[in-house]
């Protein structure tokens, strides 16, 4: 359901780019005839005729805005097959996007110091409300050729060590950490495996376990396996309404338990992988609402409200000692 209601809501994003388009140069002829009694090329209709045509056009944008409002409303009652298809959308906010939209001052650091530099993870030192962070997550791309480069935000051994390095530099100067999760998975190619694939991650679970520094994690698409789980040992996880977090995806859980990739949606309901459902279990601490159809159709109310998010949960930890902050982050896993 939700993919055809996207695709609708798609077409009706072309038209009003194109009438908008039209009805932004019909203002601007109107405008220039008003001023002057020039015309440029092109222009020789007469200022009714163009009022006329760009009445039509008005109404023809409102009417589409409507339409697309009616479409977006039926994106209520979503199943978790439909929050996986959600939170797969490539034109979802990635963490660049939050990045500037978040933070300032943001200075990206390179390579992890040992044998190469990973791009499906992204990271460095900003600023969030004047406080210096350091800021990493999983980087999918926004192009097929940053895809591609990125390997859709899996990461090699590489890509862990540097945020291991980039967390540990953040330890030695007090600085919080804020991770975005967005991966369907750690890279699974023999490169991986042969550079130590296991041991990067099971050393960044250990590593992160230990910081004395507050940390934040936010999965704002796919978290899946222990790709996600990597940078996701933390004080607080927000979770925003339609990403996912789970062991793996619901198409390698159909194939495991049932030997049936195809029987993947009956796998998301078992598999309790939506906000809702880990928010229940206590394993996220906030969920962040989205517009309706998913964080594409309105990012900048997506990055208020996760900007609000973040500043709420990091007063509190920022006031803890760091022997505070790890005893806390302990509790909390424990627990789960």
């Amino acid at each position: 359901m939700i993919r055809n209601i996207l695709e609708q809501a798609d077409k009706v994003d072309a038209k009003l780019a194109v009438l908008s388009k039209s009805a932004k140069k019909h203002t601007i002829m109107l405008t220039r005839k008003a001023l002057t009694s020039e015309s440029k090329d092109g222009e020789n209709a007469s200022s009714e005729d163009i009022s006329a045509l760009l009445e039509k056009e008005r109404e023809e944008i409102l009417h589409l805005q409507g339409l697309k409002k009616d479409l977006l409303e039926q994106c209520r009652d979503l199943t978790p097959a439909d929050r996986v298809v959600l939170a797969r959308l490539s034109n979802r906010p990635h963490i660049t996007d939050f990045i500037d939209a978040l933070f300032t001052d943001f200075f990206e650091q390179k390579g992890d110091h040992l044998y190469d530099e990973d791009p499906s993870i992204f990271g460095g030192i900003a600023l969030f409300h004047g406080i210096p962070v350091t800021v990493l997550g999983h980087r999918k791309g926004s192009t097929v050729e940053e895809n591609m480069a990125c390997r859709f935000g899996m990461p090699c051994p590489e890509g862990y060590r540097k945020a291991m390095r980039l967390m540990g530099q953040a330890e030695k100067f007090g600085r919080p950490i804020i991770t975005f999760i967005d991966t369907p998975g750690a890279y699974p190619g023999m490169e991986a495996e042969e550079h130590g694939q296991g041991e990067a991650i099971a050393r960044s679970l250990a590593f992160m376990s230990h910081l004395s520094v507050p940390v934040i994690a936010v999965v704002t698409g796919e978290g899946n396996s222990g790709g996600a789980l990597a940078l996701s040992v933390c004080n607080r996880m927000l979770m925003l309404e339609n990403a996912v977090y789970s062991v793996l995806s619901p198409e390698g859980f159909a194939s495991i338990l049932w030997k049936d990739s195809s029987r993947h949606e009956e796998a998301c309901e078992l598999m309790k992988l939506t906000a809702a459902d880990l928010y229940e279990n206590g394993i996220v601490d906030e969920v962040i609402p989205e517009p309706r159809g998913g964080a594409q159709t309105d990012p900048v109310s997506v990055y208020r409200s996760i900007e609000d998010a973040i500043a709420r949960h990091l007063t509190p930890l920022m006031k803890m000692s760091p022997k505070e902050i790890t005893a806390d982050r302990h509790k909390k896993f424990r627990k789960l």
